[in-house]
């Protein structure tokens, strides 16, 4: 897939708000500071496209943006750590969930996973919700440039090996990196594909 364009189009606090359900639709989320921003301007090709921060929690809504005006990126609130109110951090939860569960265009939900770090209680938490409530999802192993590549490989098998006996399989899942602009394709060949499922609600 080529990106011709790729703007940003509203924010809202609400599934009820997204713009009309017609096209397919891409969610991506993972733990606050995760590189969230960055790989969506990698992945869009626009530098700015999404707010980068260094701040846990700068993204506090629903973003869309319009590709190839023919289906919608979302830039959805990190979850985990983040320096905002219990009361907003609440807030995020709930209208999170109602947006996963509800929006009927939703096609995958992307899953950001730091490579560096050990497995997280609160990501396998949030994919095993996904799983129990059949919402599609793959992961998205991100900052994998700071990594060599058997440290990389030791990452993704302590993955495994900490799902097993309770997951069936393991979930597909993407090596990117910001930085180094890793993922990119791949990425963008998994969303045309998907792109073909897509039947409008």
């Amino acid at each position: 897939m080529i990106i011709q364009s790729a703007k940003f189009l509203q924010s809202c606090d609400s599934y009820l708000k997204c713009p009309k359900p017609d096209r397919p639709e891409y969610a991506f989320i993972g733990r606050s500071n995760v590189g969230k921003s960055s790989l969506i301007n990698v992945i869009s090709g626009t530098k700015n496209l999404a707010r980068i921060s260094t701040k846990p929690g700068k993204t506090q809504i629903i973003n869309h943006f319009s590709i190839n005006n023919s289906w919608y990126l979302v830039d959805l609130p990190g979850y985990g750590y983040a320096k905002v109110s219990k009361d907003k951090k609440g807030l995020w939860e709930k209208f999170i969930t109602e947006y996963i569960i509800e929006r009927k265009n939703l096609m995958c939900v992307f899953v950001l996973i730091d490579a560096r770090l050990e497995p997280q209680v609160i990501d396998v938490d949030f994919m095993e919700w996904l799983a129990i409530d059949d919402i599609p999802f793959v992961m998205a192993f991100t900052k994998t440039d700071k990594l060599s590549k058997n440290q990389l490989a030791q990452s993704i098998e302590r993955y495994k090996k900490y799902l097993q006996g309770t997951w069936e399989s393991f979930p597909q899942y993407f090596v990117t990196s910001a930085h180094e602009r890793k993922g990119q394709d791949q990425i963008l060949a998994y969303v045309d594909d998907t792109n073909k499922l897509f039947v409008k609600p």
